[in-house]
């Protein structure tokens, strides 16, 4: 019996020592990192062998919250570039090239940036990558913008969400959040 009690004890010593050592470790952010799929849930029909068609599209974003803040015109100002999400800038992914406002996107990675405006947001697709917030945006570097309407919602959305959805000849990014929420055709 000593000798389990003895074994506890340095067994409970070694934990705690290691937990201590691992207190560096960051708490959840605020705004956690969330990522959307065209098709829509494509890890979870691949797993299952439900695919109809390959993977087309992908997007990585932080999603912060409302929070009881005013968002569009306060927090994120209007006529100004702004991340499309929190933390890193919002990075879209096309598995194939696709066009976007007419304009042909060769396959590969890009961020996404907004400048929002109260009736239309203005989405732009940028070849620089791996950049955190807006603060080193540039505007040399976007490969397309296209200029697309807000469309108030009924109810709040507390947490800025994107989700793609099936369309004619490809697929939409919606992007909501607060009582609004756009839509970017991409077209295969």
């Amino acid at each position: 019996m000593k000798k389990i009690v003895v074994l506890a004890s340095v067994f409970q010593l070694i934990f705690f020592s290691l937990l201590a050592q691992n207190s560096n470790i960051p708490p959840v952010d605020k705004s956690p990192m969330d990522m959307a799929y065209y098709p829509v849930n494509y890890p979870v029909l691949k797993i299952q062998d439900k695919l109809t068609e390959p993977l087309a599209a992908r997007v990585i974003y932080s999603r912060p919250q409302k929070a009881g803040r005013t968002i569009f015109g306060s927090l994120v100002k209007y006529g100004e570039v702004w991340r499309l999400g929190a933390n890193e800038a919002t990075e879209i992914e096309f598995f194939k090239s696709v066009k976007i406002g007419g304009k042909k996107i060769n396959k590969g990675r890009y961020t996404l940036y907004a400048l929002v405006n109260e009736n239309t947001w203005t989405i732009i697709v940028n070849k620089e990558t791996d950049t955190w917030g807006s603060f080193k945006y540039d505007k040399a570097k976007d490969v397309v913008r296209k200029e697309v309407t807000v469309e108030k919602t009924d109810m709040s959305i507390e947490s800025l969400s994107m989700l793609f959805e099936k369309a004619t000849g490809g697929y939409n990014l919606i992007v909501a959040w607060d009582n609004v929420k756009v839509a970017l055709p991409i077209i295969f």
